[in-house]
């Protein structure tokens, strides 16, 4: 795989500053990982959870949700390391807060399942 053209612009960044955007965009990957390991246990794990339709469509957003992020995250890196070459200020994502209210409510229909299923 060819190196892309926009790590030719600019200066190298101090290593600690690349080596700290390396390990956010691996968090952003773990994260995403386990949105796709979440998708799995709900789907395989939880007959009794909910309607397997309802378990289904929840299943697909999670795993969807995960496969965005990753996609999300390398160009999220890509952007910050290009901005760091350059000496412009950091981009601005909205990923944070979609992944938030993601995250967010998916707790709340998974906390509403649980809590119908348990009656």
């Amino acid at each position: 795989m060819e190196e892309p053209s926009w790590r030719r612009e600019g200066e190298d960044p101090d290593y600690r500053f690349s080596l700290a955007n390396e390990r956010t965009f691996l968090a952003w990957i773990r994260t995403s990982l386990a949105l796709l390991a979440g998708a799995v246990v709900l789907d395989q794990l939880t007959p009794e959870l909910a309607p397997r339709p309802v378990r289904a469509g929840l299943a697909v957003v999670l795993a969807l949700s995960g496969a965005a992020l990753g996609a999300a995250a390398y160009r999220r890196w890509a952007r910050v390391e290009r901005a760091m070459r350059l000496g412009l200020p950091l981009p601005y994502t909205r990923t944070m807060l979609v992944l938030t209210v993601c995250v967010a409510l998916a707790a709340v229909v998974l906390s509403v399942l649980i809590v119908g299923s348990a009656r």
